[in-house]
């Protein structure tokens, strides 16, 4: 381990954590990089050249991934920056060079309000078994969201609580709830494996940390409908793109099967994505389906391109479509549109229902929302 690598490396784990920043990429070529609030701020340090980024990676590479990197020229994992903060690190080879992004995973686990989750969720997660996906693009606090609500389970619930991830990120004490974490590559080889055996191992909920194929999301799919609450997570935007997804990556023949199990097995989905917030800090918008008997019906008989004014007349249920909570953060003032519209599922008619109400022109069901 180089002693100058290890100095520079824990400089700019503290400039991270001291800023708030949520990312830090190291490349040859120019000074570290920090993402803060959304945005990338180069840091007012030396160019790092090509023996800068190897002596930082080996500052905190486990020498198990320093082989990967060697044999497939890239490679993941978790770790500890003393009690501060704990960081996931993808290290990667790009030009033949190594490069590194730290993403920062917070120590605390925020509540729901903190993170402004829909409050339906808490009557989801108690259910005695079911499915709820948490979607959206990579960066935007799914990881997060799932800790808040394992958290919430774990601090007011007896339950035993297994999660599959590639790499930990957030570690969980046990509460009133007892929790097994397993990482994928340390603990047990692949997710699909890890959720078969989790089914002899006594759990209540199991979380999985990517969904990534068709024997994943058959496992994740057999043991909701068994008695589990199973939290999944996928990269698709909005509820209806998330069931299509989940059915097409099913052969053709399997299709109607899946549609069916699925009809019985999903009981919400959470979409979300994060947007830099006036003055600093970031927000999350968020998509809420909860799956009715009438919804249940719209995945069973492949009307998913239904599912949009189901949600929007599920209020009650505590549904929210994602266009509509964008707008909601863009009215409240906590952002700007110019930031709103590009993460909207249908931007042209958001930019018209904004460019309306700057103009005091209000839609009808904005209008009802004042009443509630």
């Amino acid at each position: 381990m180089s002693t100058g690598g290890t100095i520079l490396i824990d400089r700019l784990l503290q400039t991270v954590v001291e800023t708030g920043a949520s990312d830090l990429h190291l490349t040859v070529g120019q000074p570290p990089v920090v993402r803060l609030h959304g945005r990338l701020r180069r840091l007012q340090t030396k160019v790092l050249e090509p023996e800068d980024t190897v002596a930082l990676m080996k500052a905190i590479t486990p020498d198990r991934c320093q082989q990967e990197l060697q044999e497939v020229g890239t490679t993941d994992f978790g770790f500890a920056f003393g009690d501060k903060a704990r960081f996931r690190v993808s290290v990667f080879k790009q030009r033949g060079n190594v490069a590194l992004v730290l993403r920062q995973i917070p120590n605390k686990f925020y509540t729901f309000e903190e993170i402004g989750l829909p409050p339906v969720l808490k009557e989801l997660i108690v259910r005695p078994r079911g499915l709820i996906l948490v979607t959206g693009p990579t960066g935007s606090g799914k990881t997060t969201s799932l800790a808040c609500m394992i958290n919430w389970l774990n601090e007011n619930y007896d339950r035993h609580i297994i999660t599959i991830e590639d790499p930990i990120e957030y570690y969980h004490q046990h509460k009133k709830s007892t929790i097994n974490q397993r990482e994928i590559g340390v603990d047990v080889p692949d997710f699909a494996e890890a959720l078969r055996r989790a089914l002899r191992q006594d759990p209540d909920v199991i979380l999985v940390g990517e969904m990534r194929d068709l024997e994943t999301i058959q496992a994740a799919i057999t043991a909701a409908e068994t008695g589990h609450i199973v939290f999944g997570t996928l990269h698709t935007t909005g509820a209806q793109g998330t069931v299509n997804r989940i059915v097409d990556v099913f052969p053709t023949h399997q299709q109607e099967q899946i549609r069916t199990q699925l009809s019985v097995a999903l009981i919400g989905v959470l979409s979300q994505t994060l947007l830099p917030r006036k003055p600093k800090g970031l927000v999350a918008a968020y998509e809420m389906m909860v799956v009715t008997p009438a919804i249940a019906n719209l995945i069973r008989e492949n009307k998913t391109y239904r599912i949009d004014s189901a949600i929007q007349t599920g209020k009650k249920h505590g549904m929210v479509l994602l266009d509509d909570s964008l707008f909601d953060l863009w009215r409240r003032g906590l952002v700007d549109k110019e930031d709103v519209i590009p993460r909207a599922r249908h931007p042209n008619e958001l930019r018209r229902r904004i460019e309306n109400a700057e103009r005091g022109i209000w839609e009808e069901e904005e209008e009802e929302d004042e009443e509630f």
